[in-house]
This record gives C-alpha cells, sequence and structure tokens, in this order.
C-alpha cells in the first residue's frame, strides 16, 4: 500500500485527485503502478486501477489476469470494480472507504449484483488514515 500512497501523491503533485494503485502478482511483484491522470489524459476512465489493468494486460498479452492483487489508496468506483472483475483479478486491496462514491462496499456494491461474473477478494482499511489524509487535504485546498 506505501507503492500505492506514492503513487497518489504524484496524483497529487499533476493536480489529479490524489489516488494510486498498483497491481502484484502472485509472487508479489509490482507489475504495474500508477495514479490518476483524467486531467492529464482528457479521460474520464483515466483512472489508477483501470491505468494499472491496463499497463499489465499489455503485458501479459491478456484480457484476464487472475492471480494479481491490486493495492489502491480508496475504494474503486462502480467502472473500475467493475474492470478488475472483468480482468478476474484474485484480491482487492483499499485504504479509505468512499461512502460518496465507492462502489464496492457503497453506492451500487458491483460484487453484490447478480450480473456479477467474478467477485475478486476483498480487504480494506490497510493504512486508511494515511489514504483518507491525502484526499482530505487534496480537497481542503479546493474549498
Amino acid at each position: 500500500m506505501q507503492a500505492a500512497l506514492e503513487e497518489a501523491k504524484r496524483a497529487d503533485a499533476r493536480d489529479e485527485v490524489p489516488i494510486g494503485a498498483v497491481l502484484v502478482d502472485e509472487k508479489g511483484r509490482i507489475i504495474a503502478k500508477n495514479g490518476n491522470r483524467t486531467r492529464e489524459m482528457n479521460d474520464p476512465s483515466a483512472h489508477a486501477e483501470i491505468l494499472c489493468v491496463r499497463e499489465a494486460c499489455k503485458a501479459a498479452n491478456a484480457q484476464r489476469i487472475p492471480g494479481y492483487t491490486l493495492y489502491v489508496t480508496l475504494e474503486p468506483c462502480t467502472m473500475c470494480a467493475a474492470a478488475l472483475s472483468f480482468a478476474r483479478i484474485k484480491r482487492v486491496v483499499f485504504g479509505a472507504s468512499d461512502p460518496k462514491g465507492g462502489g464496492i462496499l457503497h453506492g451500487g456494491r458491483f460484487y453484490e449484483q447478480p450480473t456479477c461474473h467474478h467477485k475478486p477478494e476483498v480487504s480494506h482499511g490497510l493504512m486508511e488514515e494515511e489514504c483518507g489524509l491525502i484526499l482530505r487535504d487534496f480537497f481542503k485546498k479546493r474549498r
């Protein structure tokens, strides 16, 4: 999670919403890491999680990457939760919960829907305070 938090800090420095993610393989090696780049890329889908999945799938030359674990600083939105399911990610670990925009424990609760074909293992609360603080500071500066 520390590596994901570093990616969130890099996103903050780019004036992006400071969310970071890392994708780890079965041996614990970081395969992809990124932070949000929606503004930089003019792409509303350029969330940290999506960018990591794209990079890993490209490297694996596959649309599915089972066995991988994604660490992300904030609860994934419904779009990202769906992408992680479609990629067959084994496990999702997130730091801070997102009652407003989260799609796993909150909102659409994508993995609980009958249309969800693959439900990753989910853990949350890892470095929750640090992950939440960077977001609170980011939005406090803008208000």
